[in-house]
């Protein structure tokens, strides 16, 4: 086959490129899925590397999904023995099979992110430590850092007041870990590491076995990661990775962009290779993009070209404050989508921090139309959906406290908190975990645990006891399906949750979708559906085929694109944030921010700021991005209905249309129907003021501020407006 079809220069140099380590630098859109897709094929194919042979590791599950498929499209069958996934999901396995080195067990479970909160609460609480001083969030936070620095609880050196209290806190956090068997994110890597750096025999295996190690979004990496790759090629030295310095926003989880500089320093011999050709955007958004992440140091520059041609100028829209935002992002998209020049799947609007969500949501609410929210509540952090796989995990591994604790009364079985409290007590004091007990106690085993316990509530855990029984003798038996579904009939689980309301029905829909899933494990084990589960992002829960406008933070935009991007709150203090004005690193990830979401778009983009925000109750004035200020004037269009900021009252010359005029480009003959002032009649709105009226693309866009609605932009040949006459 032809491996090097469809692919530019620069492409086909990376693809070809000399074994021994490789630092190809990526810009947005240049088609890396495309070149490390293509490399593994090269070294299949033609190098005659074994699948087995090779490693490739990428961040989300999304990812990885696609780099599979166009690597089995390329090759067919012969990617048989192929390691390609997620750090996490590549580290999992690892421990699973050499976990007789740790302090887990091989049917370890994962804790997602509401477990470890939960934990870090146990924790604090069994520290006498209180919760309100010491912030579970924020002291998760300090021990995942550690974690992501490789430093273990015995080795957490801080030596301010805090710091000893979260010394102690991750020594008990961990301690609740393992006496649960389980691991967070985070230890994924840390244990796979410490396998690696303390097992020269494991290290060995596994480097000599993957002769090539592949890596997406470099950039990304944190130190333990960086350690990780180090010792996995450590044998073959052939380390190719991709990464863009420009793309690195997750500075807040521990990733470091100073890994492609170190990358250089370990590797002075390394190849490297730049890709600068741009498929996804127009020139003039790159050119925008390029203006903003130019004045970052640190990086190598590159200059950003793309064949689309240069495209529209990017629109640049001032609202008077933060709720005229979401009313302009709606009215923008309903205008183009009725005039057929988009659809509402087109669209991306997005904003700096989750909070900006809720008034752009209550704008779609308001106009009735439909959209999708990233990093929302998730599918499997819902109540009823994390109270199934809490059952499945406790079967799985029954010393599994915190899926214990969640569903012991789940169903309510008469097992208040005093019973639970007196569990958690024999437990430690027997030196065992509470699943065993149960367990003993349906079997009739260490009779004097009944003592423990009043009557009843022996009577109670015994049943739970048996019912847990049953559920892990069957669990080699049956299918994830039916597990899944054995444990809902047993447990009374439907009839729980579906109470006969509206709100009932939609929880058992998510049951039923959750047993969807379960049923696409038919030839897998529970082992597989709950490690898959566990490591699930949030784009992997992106509905693709949805067509509305997708809502999401510039964090989560990453890896995505869209023909049409809206990023709104472009004030000084949102985007950047106002936590980054004192840091210069965490300034620079801010203009790396920005410049992420810019490339996201792929035919037009705009850019959204406003003259004030909505602060607790009061409207105060703000000043727009200086981010903006770095983009010449030239590359934008200005579409505002409010007096000029600051930025334009210097350098734009006087005539420039301003608030209640047309800001569009002249369209002929076409002569506006409504004038600013004038009244006119909505058959559903009433009566209203126009502020302005233009034409756009053979269409008469009109603002209209009605008394009890605020202002509305509507399209004249849909809007059915009645001129009102004195």
């Amino acid at each position: 086959m032809d491996y090097f079809q469809n692919l530019n220069p620069q492409q086909q140099q990376a693809v070809m490129a000399t074994f021994g380590p490789v630092l190809v630098l990526a810009g947005p859109g240049s088609g890396k899925t495309r070149v490390l897709t293509h490399r593994i094929a090269y070294l299949i194919g033609a190098m005659g590397v074994p699948a087995y042979h090779i490693l490739a590791v990428t961040f989300t599950n999304k990812a990885a999904r696609e780099m599979g498929t166009r690597v089995t499209n390329l090759l067919d069958e012969q990617t048989q023995g192929l390691t390609l996934g997620t750090f996490h999901s590549t580290c999992a396995r690892i421990l699973r099979r050499e976990s007789d080195k740790l302090p887990i067990d091989s049917n370890y479970v994962i804790f997602d992110a509401d477990d470890q909160i939960r934990v870090v609460k146990q924790a604090l609480q069994d520290l006498n430590i209180d919760d309100k001083q010491y912030r579970p969030v924020s002291v998760h936070a300090a021990i995942s850092n550690a974690k992501n620095e490789l430093i273990f609880p015995d080795d957490y050196k801080d030596q301010s007041y805090r710091g000893k209290v979260v010394a102690k806190v991750y020594r008990r956090y961990q301690e609740l870990l393992l006496i649960s068997n389980g691991v967070d994110f985070d230890d994924l890597l840390l244990w796979t590491a410490f396998l690696l750096d303390n097992f020269p025999e494991i290290r060995q295996k596994y480097a000599r076995r993957f002769e090539h190690v592949l890596v997406d979004e470099f950039q990304d990496t944190n130190q333990a990661q960086y350690v990780l790759l180090k010792h996995l090629a450590s044998f073959h030295n052939n380390i190719f990775v991709v990464g863009d310095v420009d793309q690195s926003i997750y500075r807040w989880r521990g990733a470091d962009y100073r890994n492609v500089l170190r990358f250089e320093e370990d590797f002075p011999d390394a190849q490297i290779i730049l890709l600068e050709q741009n498929y996804r955007s127009t020139q003039t958004i790159l050119d925008v993009a390029m203006a903003v992440i130019d004045r970052n140091p640190h990086r190598k520059p590159k200059k950003l070209k793309t064949s689309r041609g240069q495209g529209k100028k990017v629109v640049f829209y001032e609202a008077y404050d933060d709720r005229q935002e979401g009313q302009y992002v709606v009215d923008t998209i309903t205008s183009l989508v009725a005039r057929h020049i988009a659809n509402p799947g087109d669209f991306a609007v997005m904003y700096r921090t989750n909070a900006q969500s809720r008034l752009l949501e209550e704008a779609f609410l308001r106009a009735n139309l439909p959209y999708k929210l990233v990093g929302a509540q998730r599918f499997y952090g819902r109540k009823e959906v994390k109270d199934i796989i809490a059952y499945l995990r406790l079967v799985y591994n029954p010393g599994d406290e915190v899926s214990l604790f969640r569903v012991i009364n789940i169903p309510p079985r008469g097992i208040g908190n005093k019973t639970v409290i007196d569990l958690q007590i024999l437990a430690q004091n027997e030196k065992d975990n509470p699943g065993k007990i149960l367990i003993n106690l349906s079997k009739g085993i260490e009779s004097e645990y009944r003592h423990s316990f009043t009557k009843r509530a022996a009577t109670v855990l015994s049943k739970f006891g048996e019912l847990l029984t049953n559920w892990t003798e069957l669990a080699n038996q049956l299918s994830v399906l039916g597990l899944m579904d054995r444990i809902i009939e047993d447990a009374g689980y439907h009839e729980y949750i579906d109470d006969g309301t509206d709100e009932g029905h939609d929880r058992w829909e998510n049951v039923e979708e959750l047993r969807r899933l379960a049923a696409e494990y038919q030839d897998r084990g529970i082992e597989s559906f709950l490690e898959d589960i566990a490591l699930v992002s949030d784009q992997d829960t992106l509905n693709e085929t949805t067509n509305v406008p997708t809502l999401l933070t510039l964090h989560a935009a990453k890896g995505l694109e869209f023909p049409m991007v809206l990023i709104v709150g472009l004030t000084d203090g949102i985007l950047p944030h106002v936590r980054s004005f004192e840091d210069p690193e965490a300034m620079q990830e801010e203009r790396r921010l920005f410049y992420v979401g810019i490339t996201r778009a792929k035919d037009q983009l705009y850019l959204i700021s406003s003259l004030n925000r909505s602060s607790f109750g009061f409207t105060e004035p703000v000043e727009e991005s200086r981010f903006l200020l770095d983009i010449p004037d030239g590359f934008f269009f200005n579409e505002r209905t409010t007096r000029s900021h600051s930025r334009w009252k210097t350098g734009i010359s006087s005539t420039e249309p301003r608030w209640g005029t047309s800001v569009s480009k002249p369209d002929g003959d076409q002569t506006p129907q409504y004038s600013p002032g004038s009244r006119v009649e909505h058959p559903v709105w009433g009566e209203g003021m126009v502020l302005n009226s233009r034409m756009q693309d053979d269409e008469e866009i009109v603002d209209i501020f009605f008394e009890d609605l605020g202002l509305k932009r509507v399209a004249a040949s849909l809007a059915k407006l009645e001129i009102k006459h004195d």
